[in-house]
């Protein structure tokens, strides 16, 4: 009989087999609604705390904009409200999941004086929006917090699907006034940037020129200075060895004057300067290994700056060209849009040309990008490969033109192959 009672156990006592037994009790909403539940109930504090600043803040200073402490305390009441958007973000990446990115900060250590700074706090987009987004904030907090609330104790079966709905207004609100402005931030975003290339480019350039000084005319200097002194001492005793090591000195400093113009050169080359666009490109197609067809057809000249971008961006593909395209003709041309320089060079080779060959031409993209312009490059496999670069037009003032310098006039120009 005991035997019989105890395999008819019923299932599911703490007797049976461990698979009969129920699941450990646990909460019916899962880890997303409970911190969805946690934001909309957290709505009505802080939003009451936002709109209570915005108000005393607004109210004090514009109500005192007649003395001289009205329009520097609004100011500060906008970059107070940028802090409150920030806490605001920060909760709604915590509790909701949405990623804004943050707004650029405003650059009121870069100097500029007190007024120009306090205009650029008064403008700021992204304090307006965060005041606006703290006003309207109040009536839908005290609404979330109600229904929230409310559907806690009575409507919890659809608490889930009701806590949705609320969040999703919510996230719409901080994407649509707590975001970044999108162009603005995209602008500043590309200003740092660029501000970054050219700095590391300025730098690349001065180590360079300091490599180039260091390791060809000083060291060459060096030694003429050495061997004009051995000479020297033996001037008396040995005329003729003195006269062989002053003709070889000779010799040192006609090397050493060639490296320095080509130093001179590859900094700004004179023959920019004076003539132009079309005589320096002329004299780099010059010295290319391929026959190189230059056309220039320009109304007047650019700014200085642009000048040397477009003159050193065809130097450097007209290098690529003479070492890596194995091409049997080349040519260039440049001519204005509108507003735009543009410069096309063109080869015959073999093509398969790249950004990231490393030929350089992803330094020179990034040195184009640093001052609004374009690179493309058009270069299938088996050729032929086309170039094409693209700077603003910068008009060129008269404090720009040196002496004699050629810059009105229209001027179009073909060159022959050099």
């Amino acid at each position: 009989m005991t035997e019989h009672l105890a395999t008819s156990t019923p299932a599911g006592t703490a007797g049976g087999a461990d698979g009969d037994r129920l699941p450990p009790a646990r909460l019916a909403f899962d880890w997303h609604t409970w911190k969805e539940i946690a934001h909309l109930l957290a709505n009505l504090p802080a939003s009451l705390l936002g709109f209570v600043y915005v108000s005393t803040v607004l109210s004090v200073g514009i109500g005192l904009t007649v003395t001289v402490i009205g329009l520097p305390l609004l100011a500060a009441g906008l970059l107070g409200a940028r802090e409150l958007g920030k806490l605001e973000r920060a909760r709604a990446r915590a509790l909701l999941g949405v990623r804004v990115e943050e707004p650029s900060p405003l650059p009121l250590d870069g100097g500029g004086g007190f007024f120009p700074q306090l205009w650029m706090a008064l403008k700021d987009p992204v304090g307006w929006r965060a005041v606006l987004y703290d006003f309207i904030r109040l009536p839908w907090g005290v609404v979330t917090f109600v229904i929230t609330l409310t559907s806690l104790f009575v409507l919890w079966p659809v608490l889930p699907f009701i806590a949705r709905g609320l969040t999703n207004a919510d996230r719409a609100m901080v994407r649509a006034l707590l975001s970044p402005s999108d162009e603005l931030e995209r602008r500043i975003a590309e200003l740092e940037s660029d501000r970054g290339v050219v700095v590391d480019t300025a730098a690349a350039d001065l180590r360079r020129i300091e490599r180039d000084l260091h390791d060809g005319a000083q060291a060459r200097l060096v030694n003429l200075a050495m061997g004009l002194g051995l000479a020297k001492e033996k001037l008396l005793e040995d005329p003729d060895t003195a006269a062989a090591m002053v003709d070889e000195a000779h010799g040192e400093v006609k090397l050493a004057l060639q490296e320095l113009r080509d130093l001179a050169r590859g900094i700004h080359p004179a023959v920019l300067t004076d003539r132009g666009l079309d005589a320096a490109l002329s004299s780099v197609a010059s010295r290319c290994t391929v026959p190189v067809r230059v056309t220039v057809d320009l109304a007047e000249r650019p700014a200085p700056a642009i000048e040397g971008i477009a003159y050193f961006t065809v130097s450097e593909l007209l290098q690529n060209v003479s070492k890596h395209s194995g091409a049997r003709s080349a040519s260039v041309d440049v001519w204005r849009s509108s507003d735009r320089l543009l410069i096309q060079v063109g080869d015959d080779g073999q093509g398969g040309a790249r950004l990231d060959a490393g030929t350089g031409m992803k330094g020179l993209a990034d040195r184009l990008s640093a001052v609004d312009g374009l690179f493309v490059v058009d270069s299938p496999e088996g050729g032929p490969t086309a170039i094409t670069a693209e700077l603003p037009w910068r008009d060129r003032t008269a404090a720009d033109a040196a002496p004699g310098t050629p810059g009105a006039g229209h001027t179009r120009r073909t060159s022959g192959t050099r």
